[in-house]
């Protein structure tokens, strides 16, 4: 009996280590193929670490290039990658972004069904120009109309999609891995340090935290996780406080899961900005690693923290303020660590995510054209 055969298209590839979407796949592509699928990922030039000693061989990694810039890395990747998917004809093509939809009717012709994680809501991130918001808009109208399946993570990205494009999806969190026992972090002891973990993008309230940490610094260490990852003006920030402050710790990009997911389970705060998606990974992650949360007060992180977490304004002050409180609040810290731990447990353990995955691929597959049978 034939496998069935799956394409991943829209991240950087497997192994890689970049972001949620890669994360994702580094669980879900071997789950597939311990469920007998055959399974294809494409991904980019330079992302991909094939000499990953926990890479699955069975998993079969593509690249093709495009154009890594800014502005057009996603759509040339998605092009030159659905454009050799279509070639290929596999059963299905799991899609992440709705960047892709603008090459969804070539699959469809082709008779490739198609699911799509829509992710969030591209075209309000404010990192990208007004040419880009309606990109990325576009490709969300079109998705809406040639995706046979979406997959949407999170109830209230769910729900927009329902009012807005009048499609009704799957709803797949991300997962979360339980962090590993260890003692405190070599680099900074247990409850002592003040963390962000995020991309280096407005939406993610980095340039607040960055002014809340000039004052927090003064008390406690401030460990500061990412970049933009091409430059510019909030790298410049973050350096220059760095390098006035002895207490203010840049790391960077960090790909090492061990060592990101010990300063998530040993930080006595840790800060999560992001305003704009539905559920974010990061945020799961730190929650399974236990990490005390003060969140930017949005509809999105409050789905997923629930009361296992503090909320804030996206205000400096408001930030510093908060965080400083927690900080002084040993007690606190453990109430919160342990309510996260218990709600990612709960709500989003990855083979539960990945069992979802599967059923939502297996139902695709064997309605034939799917929506448009």
């Amino acid at each position: 009996m034939t496998a069935k055969e799956v394409a991943i298209i829209g991240t950087r590839g497997y192994p890689s280590y970049y972001g949620g979407f890669e994360t994702l796949v580094r669980r879900l592509a071997p789950y597939l193929a311990d469920e007998g699928w055959a399974v294809s990922v494409y991904g980019r030039k330079g992302a991909i670490r094939a000499d990953d000693p926990n890479r699955d061989e069975r998993v079969r990694s593509i690249v093709i290039p495009g154009v890594e810039t800014k502005s057009l890395s996603t759509l040339t990747s998605g092009l030159t990658n659905c454009a050799h998917t279509a070639y290929e004809k596999p059963d299905v093509a799991l899609v992440m972004n709705v960047a892709n939809g603008f090459f969804l009717p070539a699959l469809r012709f082709r008779g490739v069904r198609t699911i799509v994680n829509v992710d969030g809501m591209e075209w309000e991130r404010e990192k990208w120009g007004k040419t880009a918001k309606k990109v990325f808009h576009s490709g969300a109208k079109l998705t809406a109309r040639f995706a046979d399946e979406i997959i949407c993570d999170s109830v209230e990205i769910k729900r927009r999609w329902s009012v807005e494009f009048g499609r009704d999806g799957h709803f797949i969190p991300y997962g979360g891995d339980e962090a590993p026992f260890s003692d405190d972090d070599p680099e900074f002891r247990a409850g002592t340090y003040v963390l962000l973990v995020a991309r280096f993008v407005p939406e993610n309230t980095v340039a607040e935290f960055v002014k809340a940490a000039e004052d927090l610094s003064q008390r406690h260490d401030v460990v500061i996780v990412g970049s933009s990852g091409y430059g510019g003006q909030l790298e410049q920030t973050v350096q220059s406080l760095a390098d006035r402050s002895p207490r203010v710790h840049w790391l960077g990009h960090v790909s090492d899961d061990r060592r990101l997911f010990s300063l998530w389970k040993h930080a006595g705060a840790y800060f999560h900005g992001h305003s704009v998606g539905g559920t974010n990974p990061a945020l799961v992650q730190a929650m399974a690693c236990g990490a005390p949360i003060v969140a930017r007060d949005t509809v999105y992180n409050r789905e997923v923290i629930g009361d296992a977490g503090l909320f804030v304004s996206p205000d400096a002050t408001a930030i510093a303020s908060m965080i400083q409180l927690l900080m002084v609040d040993r007690q606190q810290q453990l109430t919160l660590s342990a309510a996260a731990v218990e709600r990612a447990q709960k709500f989003y353990g990855w083979d539960e995510v990945c069992r979802k995955y599967v059923d939502a691929l297996t139902s695709l597959n064997s309605h034939g054209k799917g929506r448009y049978a």
